[in-house]
């Protein structure tokens, strides 16, 4: 592979995983599995809901999502979405406790 290409496919799986990053994760048989991390995360932030665009948006709050490449929380902001199903609701990711182990359940779409 040549310089140019490597240059290119460099670029866009970065942009991909900053764009998986930024989105809400869609609903999927992995979301209630759960991730084995270290410990629950930092307190919520508090943030400002701004004007609804549309009667069709659902305000998803921001909430701390765990990254294992980084082995670290990450905040993603609070935003309004437009669901794909008239009908969905957004669940918020949530942290158990299972013996000594937390396990983070990644937010999703509920249908």
């Amino acid at each position: 592979m040549n310089a140019k290409r490597i240059l290119v496919l460099t670029f866009t799986l970065a942009a991909v995983l900053l764009t998986s990053l930024a989105a809400p994760p869609p609903a999927s048989a992995a979301a209630y599995i759960g991730i084995r991390v270290g410990a629950p995360p930092p307190p919520l932030r508090h943030e400002v809901v701004v004007v609804r665009p549309s009667r069709y948006h659902v305000w998803v709050p921001g909430y701390w999502d765990w990254v294992p490449a980084r082995r670290d929380y990450v905040w993603i902001s609070g935003r309004w979405v437009r669901p794909g199903h008239r009908h969905a609701v957004w669940v918020r990711p949530r942290w158990e406790r299972r013996g000594h182990d937390t396990f983070y359940i990644r937010g999703h779409w509920r249908y």
